[in-house]
């Protein structure tokens, strides 16, 4: 949310009287009650007492003559003008932002930009390049929350979310940051032990790391003399994390196709090495930012974030696996 005007540092303050109702400190109250769920969440946000955000709200309601807000012990949720509300009000705090910056000529977005990713990509891709980011636009604070969940961008008021994989149809708009090639690896230790398989068809002897995400087909794809083959990948171990999967191949527990991006250092130093190479299907996997609204209508902020990761984000390498030889398809 936009942080508020120095007009307005606390929107939820005293009540104006008739006719100098404090509308835009009002909407920016609202947008984060919405955002957070609950009024005592947004009151710490703001630094005041839930009872002052709750005459706020009962003060835009009563204006508007609508109901906005369904309250409850636990949590509030959105009536449908709440909705209507919520996604043009947010609009029109964008826009207020970026006219606020242009005449005042500030160059520099400034503001909260909340971004969501799994654990691993948030360790291995996102948090290297926090620096750099921070460096480049000293004016931004940021809210990086890492889970394995899939994230609700307007439930949970999240600007951004780095998504691997291909996105099912939405209202979402994506940014293309890479792809990555996927790649089937097992430790020296675990190799020693079990034997290293040279076709699909000796994967039935090999436990097999799998996801249990709701979307995730759960099956190993393979080319084997010019046909696309899928393999099961068994019922024994089915994680939801990343880095999980990582260490649990590195541990010896069996083999897992992971990201090449994601274990790059692993494959380079041996820690890990790739399996049945010559049967990859080659299959590269994009990763996205992705964000709600238009791109025209975007705070300068969050621009400025999806720009910086845009430009910095160099998965090229993850396009091939370290050291192996190109798929011959059998």
């Amino acid at each position: 949310m936009p942080t508020p005007s120095k007009a307005a540092p606390h929107p939820a303050g005293p009540a104006p009287t008739p006719g100098e109702a404090n509308r835009s400190g009002e909407l920016e109250t609202f947008v984060l009650v919405a955002e957070r769920g609950s009024l005592s969440a947004a009151a710490r946000r703001l630094g005041v007492s839930p009872s002052a955000v709750s005459k706020v709200m009962s003060r835009l309601e009563a204006r508007l003559g609508v109901q906005l807000l369904q309250r409850s012990t636990r949590r509030v949720l959105l009536t449908a003008e709440g909705v209507q509300y919520y996604e043009q009000g947010k609009r029109v705090l964008a826009d207020l932002d970026e006219l606020e910056t242009s005449v005042a000529g500030q160059a520099e977005p400034r503001g909260l930009v909340r971004i969501t990713a799994s654990t691993s990509t948030g360790q291995t891709l996102l948090g290297p390049l926090i620096p750099g980011l921070l460096a480049a636009h000293p004016g931004l604070r940021l809210d990086l929350s890492f889970t394995d969940q899939v994230v609700d961008l307007l439930e949970a008021g999240v600007d951004i979310a780095i998504r691997w994989g291909r996105l099912p149809a939405s209202d979402l708009v994506a940014r293309l940051l890479g792809r990555t090639r996927q790649v089937v690896v097992g430790s020296p230790g675990y190799l020693a032990a079990h034997g290293t398989p040279s076709h699909p068809d000796d994967l039935g002897a090999h436990l097999r790391l799998g996801w249990n995400y709701p979307r995730e087909v759960p099956r190993w794809p393979f080319a084997v003399d010019g046909r696309r083959i899928e393999v099961e990948i068994g019922e024994i171990v089915r994680v939801n994390d990343g880095e999980v999967m990582r260490r649990l191949a590195l541990n010896g527990a069996g083999l897992a196709r992971l990201s090449v991006y994601h274990a790059w250092a692993d494959l380079l130093a041996g820690r890990l090495v790739p399996v049945l190479e010559p049967y990859n299907t080659g299959d590269l996997e994009p990763i996205h930012a992705i964000y709600l609204g238009k791109p025209g209508r975007l705070p300068p902020r969050t621009r400025a974030v999806l720009d910086f990761l845009q430009a910095n984000v160099d998965l090229g390498y993850a396009e091939r696996t370290p050291g192996a030889a190109a798929p011959t398809g059998g």
